[in-house]
């Protein structure tokens, strides 16, 4: 990397650009837009930098060769995590995830192998000391804003601390990214009323009532649309199954739409008449607009997209980054983190 140790200190973000279906086309793309649109972060390209160099040629981008650090080996999306990471050291993801832990950068960005990705935030990168495990969230839309679900994906089989660890990170999440000023907490149970859980929600409950965030009980399923709650904490089995039902309405909406218009000429013209509208209000949905989502809980930034991130997704994954690093989320977390576990201890 180069030594700019004389110079005022800027976010260094690293971006694999060997990551996702599209790579290293897509993820180059994207990263160098990210950097033109907003300058005030020093970016890097980790992967094989011959095939780098190529993508940056072939599209007219203008990007400093210093800033392009070469690693040879790929994990590719089918490959045990855990083995991958040991097996090549000198793969994208762990020269990326080393970066952060060395402080040699603030935030990594991929959208390659998501269990590899974890894992190498995770072991490499290091949790938050007091963290007993990092979760990612979900950004869905509900009819007054945004309800912030955690987890949906980093882990399974939660205990009810980690739950409550959820609702720490994710309302600070939530105050930063989202502008909510006092983010209310649920946890996602089969009735609103207490004891309707099971013993790790029931468990979890107790935990946030007794503690000084806006936590307002059970909620249900429905209550993450309605706009009832603005952070739903739950078990990463449990989200991730909600978040891919959720992911999979739209293509449903579209197929319902057009299988309208085939059945009725009138039904068709409407349709047309409204299809720019329907496509703005279904933006929020795409999750390109959101990039990718951040592994909170880990000492740096480390954010995972989808395999198949368009350039768009990449550029909006980046500058979430930048953002994340401007708002200090990570230090504001272990803080946050650190004073649970200090009146944890003084109770004791």
């Amino acid at each position: 990397m180069p030594d700019n140790s004389t110079e005022q200190t800027k976010c260094k973000i690293v971006v694999d650009a060997m990551g996702g279906d599209f790579a290293p086309q897509n993820a180059v793309v994207g990263a160098v837009q990210a950097f033109n649109q907003s300058r005030d972060f020093e970016l890097y390209l980790v992967g094989k930098k011959s095939d780098i160099i190529s993508v940056i040629k072939k599209n007219n981008l203008s990007f400093d060769e210093r800033f392009i650090i070469n690693a040879e080996h790929i994990i590719e999306m089918g490959e045990s995590p855990t083995t991958a990471i040991k097996l090549k050291p000198d793969s994208s993801i762990v020269v990326g995830a080393k970066l952060v832990k060395e402080k040699k950068a603030d935030a990594f960005v991929s959208a390659g192998n998501t269990g590899a990705m974890m894992s190498a935030s995770t072991l490499i990168i290091g949790r938050i000391p007091g963290v007993g495990r990092p979760t990612i969230g979900a950004e869905i839309p509900n009819v007054y804003g945004t309800c912030y679900l955690y987890d949906v994906g980093a882990g399974k089989d939660a205990k009810p601390i980690h739950l409550l660890e959820y609702a720490i990170m994710g309302t600070i999440y939530a105050k930063e990214m989202g502008g909510v000023s006092n983010p209310s907490i649920g946890v996602l149970s089969m009735g609103e009323e207490e004891g309707k859980g099971n013993e790790v929600a029931n468990e979890a409950y107790n935990l946030l009532k007794n503690s000084k965030l806006n936590f307002i009980g059970n909620v249900e399923g429905r209550d993450i649309l309605t706009g009832k709650v603005d952070v739903v904490v739950c078990d990463g089995f449990v989200g991730n199954i909600l978040l891919k039902f959720g992911e999979a309405v739209p293509k449903l909406l579209k197929h319902l739409l057009e299988q309208t218009a085939k059945k009725n000429l009138i039904d068709a013209l409407k349709i047309v008449l409204v299809k720019s509208t329907l496509k703005k209000a279904l933006k929020s949905l795409d999750y390109q607009e959101h990039g990718g989502v951040p592994l909170l809980g880990v000492n740096g930034i480390s954010i995972i997209g989808h395999g198949s991130s368009t350039p768009k997704a990449i550029t909006n994954m980046v500058l979430k980054a930048k953002l994340m690093y401007d708002k200090k989320l990570v230090h504001k977390i272990e803080k946050s983190i650190s004073e649970y576990s200090n009146k944890k201890t003084d109770s004791e």
